[in-house]
C-alpha cells in the first residue's frame, strides 16, 4: 500500500509517498480501508518532532480518518468488514490503510460524505470538548474565538452558535472573517488590524467576553485574555502562532478567571464514554443541520506535504482532507 512517511523529523518537504507493507490488526484493533484523511495542525507539529506524541520513526501522519473496515482483530465485537465508520487514529491516517484501536471508531452517518466525516472528528471533538467539558459554556454568553476560520476554530463558531452563545470571531484576513460570518459569527475582529482586546471591548460594552477559544496562542492570548469578564475562562487549545505564551497571574487573579487547558486526544483515552456522549452529540447537530464541518480542499496524498506546509503558514481555511486512493 501507499503512505505518506515521515522518516525524520523536518519541514513538511522530507516527507515522501512510499510503498509499505499493509498492517495487520491485532486484538482489539481494526484495519480501515481509508477513503479520506483530514489534515490538523498537530499533524505539522508531529513531522516535526514538536508534538506531545512522538510516534517511532518512520511513521505516517494523519489523525482522523473515514473509510470502509478491511479486517478485524481478535476480540472485536459490534464492527465487521465492509462497515463505513470514522476513526480517530491519532497519527497513521495518511496512507492507503491504517489500524486503530476498535474503540476510537464510530459509525459513519447515513448522508454523511467521508470527506465530511474525517474532517469531523478531531475538530469538532476538539471544541465540543472545550467549550462543553471545559468552559462551562452557557445559553447567552459571549464566546470570543481566535483563529476562527481554521479548523478548531471554525468548529468552535459552529458549536458555540449551537450552544447559544454570541460569537465573536477573530482571524487575520477578511476573507477569513467573511468565511466566519457564513458560519453564524455575530461578531469579527480582524487582529492583523485592529487591537484585539480593545475592540472586544467596545463589543461587549467593556464588560469583556465570558469564555476564549484559543487555539492561536502568541501575542494574542495576553490580550483575549485582557478582555474577559469576571468569572471569564480562558481555553487553551493550542499555539498556532508558535510562541507558548507567559501570562502575569495576577491578571487570573483580578477577574476571579480561569485558565483552562484543553487536551482533547488524552481526554479521549481518559474518559472514553464521554467521548463516545460527545460524538454521538456532534451526530445529532449534524443530522439537525445545525454543524457542517468546511472542507476547503480535498487532495491526493502526493499533495500532503504542500498543504502541511500551507497550514504551517497559517494559509488553510477550514479542514483539508486528503484522499490516499485517488
Amino acid at each position: 500500500m501507499k503512505a505518506l512517511l515521515c522518516t525524520e523529523y523536518g519541514p513538511p518537504h522530507k516527507l515522501a509517498v512510499q510503498d509499505v507493507p499493509s498492517p495487520k490488526a491485532g486484538p482489539g484493533q481494526v484495519i480501515i480501508d481509508v477513503k479520506a484523511s483530514a489534515l490538523n495542525f498537530p499533524d505539522a507539529l508531529m513531522v516535526q518532532g514538536l508534538y506531545q506524541v512522538k510516534p517511532p520513526l518512520p511513521f505516517s501522519p494523519g489523525a482522523e480518518v473515514a473509510g470502509l473496515i478491511k479486517e478485524i482483530g481478535e476480540g472485536v465485537q459490534g464492527l465487521k468488514a465492509g462497515d463505513r465508520v470514522i476513526a480517530f487514529p491519532g497519527f497513521g491516517g495518511f496512507a492507503e490503510e491504517c489500524v486503530v484501536a476498535a474503540e476510537r471508531i464510530m459509525p459513519l452517518p447515513e448522508g454523511m460524505g467521508f470527506a465530511t466525516g474525517a474532517a469531523l472528528v478531531l475538530t469538532f471533538g476538539t471544541s465540543l470538548h472545550a467549550l462543553q467539558d471545559c468552559g462551562r459554556l452557557q445559553t447567552g454568553e459571549t464566546l470570543l474565538v481566535l483563529g476562527a476560520a481554521g479548523g478548531v476554530g471554525a468548529a468552535a463558531v459552529e458549536i458555540g452558535k449551537t450552544m447559544g452563545a454570541r460569537v465573536i470571531a477573530a482571524a487575520s484576513s477578511a476573507d477569513k472573517l467573511d468565511l466566519c460570518r457564513q458560519l453564524g459569527a455575530d461578531e469579527t475582529i480582524n487582529y492583523s488590524t485592529e487591537d484585539l482586546r480593545k475592540r472586544t471591548l467596545e463589543l461587549t460594552n467593556g464588560k469583556g467576553v465570558d469564555v476564549v477559544y484559543d487555539p492561536v496562542g502568541g501575542d494574542y492570548t495576553e490580550s483575549a485574555l485582557r478582555a474577559t469578564a469576571w468569572h471569564g475562562r480562558l481555553l487553551i487549545i493550542g499555539f498556532a502562532a508558535g510562541a507558548i505564551p507567559k501570562i502575569p497571574l495576577n491578571l487570573a487573579l483580578l477577574k476571579e478567571r480561569s485558565l483552562v487547558g484543553v487536551y482533547w486526544g488524552d481526554s479521549v483515552r481518559h474518559d472514553p464514554p464521554g467521548h463516545v456522549k460527545n460524538m454521538k452529540q456532534l451526530m445529532a447537530w449534524f443530522a439537525q443541520r445545525k454543524i457542517n464541518p468546511v472542507v476547503s480542499e480535498q487532495l491526493p496524498l502526493a499533495q500532503a506535504p504542500d498543504a502541511i506546509a500551507r497550514l504551517m503558514e497559517r494559509k488553510v481555511k477550514g479542514k483539508v482532507v486528503i484522499l490516499p486512493e485517488s
